[in-house]
């Protein structure tokens, strides 16, 4: 497949083309160069892609080229893992859409009023956007028929399945037509994503996609070597620098997550946090904010990994580093998007320096892998992929 693809050469409909020029988007990524065709010809996927790279234009553009818009039964559903990943996914199709008279588009998941969710519902959407849970219970109901489903996309396949879905996803695929189209999209594969691509899919096509140098954040990761008694003092060290404008930091629980947040406004910093245990309605108050550049720094636990698309987050600070070795690829991740300098800083501590050497160990396993030169960790280009302060 040509990653020099252009969206041009794609046979795209106008009212598409004119939403990805409005998007600011003037090529393809490498994920979506290579997926965009192989939907519009109907193939099942099981794509392994790096978060960033592109994927929700890559099945969202197909999905809406061929949604019949005189069917008003649910056509194509896109299952997510979070709340906050579906309702980035509804943004960003409702943004590909805007100039396609007809869709309607809905997104449903826990947390939300459930009547809510009955009237998006009866308005007929082509296209819904999903939590598993919540979608299954709106079946159980009666609320929802997949039986003219024709397109299915599991996004972050491999994370949905680890969350303990797998018994969901598989009644939800089950109640679609057998010869709808199912496409997987992963961080990394595991057994469960395996099994559902060898259960349900019809002759997959196999897509691995390397982050580029073009796709790649840019991101310069430091490690900051810190006792534990002085991890708060190294963060104000870091905000006092006054360097980044937009910080996310991630603590591993709400109890940290809150206690950092106060103590931070105490010091006289805007900060706001955002966890689990938090109203829904209240954390898409503080999401929304944040994107629009209401407050600086957003303190979460992982519960927002996965789930804030925001192009200039300039800084990421691990506080306290993720128990999974995927989650650090998905914490830093929020920054260096749209081809814009990212940095990241992880403060370490002797404790610490164990779960440091299994992330790094992992790095090396990844779906980009890297590499060492003359031993200093790199990508595959060379450059450093750690520096030490």
């Amino acid at each position: 497949m040509n990653s020099e693809l252009s969206f041009d050469s794609m046979d795209l409909s106008s009212e598409i083309l004119k939403a990805v020029r409005a998007m600011g988007f003037e090529e393809p990524s490498t994920v979506q160069a290579k997926t965009i065709p192989l939907m519009m010809e109907g193939r099942d996927i099981n794509a392994i892609a790096p978060t960033g790279t592109g994927k929700t234009c890559a099945f969202g553009i197909p999905m809406l080229e061929y949604v019949q818009l005189k069917d008003s039964r649910v056509q194509e559903i896109v299952l997510a893992p979070t709340r906050e990943l579906a309702l980035q996914i509804g943004d960003e199709l409702t943004r590909l859409a805007k100039y396609i008279d007809g869709v309607r588009i809905a997104v449903i998941y826990g947390g939300q009023s459930i009547s809510r969710q009955i009237t998006a519902l009866k308005r007929h959407p082509q296209i819904v956007i999903a939590t598993p849970g919540r979608l299954l219970d709106h079946m159980q109901r009666g609320n929802i028929r997949l039986d003219a489903v024709h397109t299915m996309v599991l996004d972050e396949a491999d994370e949905m399945l680890n969350m303990g879905f797998v018994k969901d996803v598989t009644k939800i695929i089950e109640a679609t037509p057998s010869d709808r189209q199912l496409v997987l999209f992963s961080a990394t594969t595991n057994q469960d994503v395996l099994t559902i691509a060898w259960k349900y899919q019809h002759d997959p096509v196999e897509i691995t996609v390397e982050a580029t140098k073009k796709d790649r954040p840019q991101i310069t990761q430091y490690v900051i070597a810190v006792d534990q008694d002085q991890k708060t003092d190294h963060l104000l060290y870091l905000l006092d620098a006054d360097e980044y404008q937009r910080i996310m930091i991630f603590c591993n629980t709400k109890f940290m997550t809150d206690k950092l947040t106060s103590r931070l406004v105490k010091e006289g910093y805007d900060a706001r946090c955002l966890h689990g245990d938090i109203p829904q309605s209240k954390r898409n108050v503080v999401m929304s904010d944040f994107k629009r550049g209401k407050f600086p720094i957003l303190v979460s636990t992982d519960v927002a990994a996965r789930g804030i698309d925001v192009d200039d987050v300039e800084a990421v600070i691990n506080y306290d580093l993720p128990n999974e070795n995927e989650y650090y690829l998905h914490r830093i991740g929020r920054t260096g998007r749209a081809h814009k300098h990212g940095v990241s800083f992880s403060l370490v501590t002797f404790r610490e320096s164990v779960r440091m050497d299994e992330i790094l160990k992992y790095m090396l396993t990844a779906p980009t892998p890297l590499k060492f030169v003359d031993g200093v960790l790199c990508t595959e280009d060379g450059t450093p992929f750690f520096s030490n302060i």
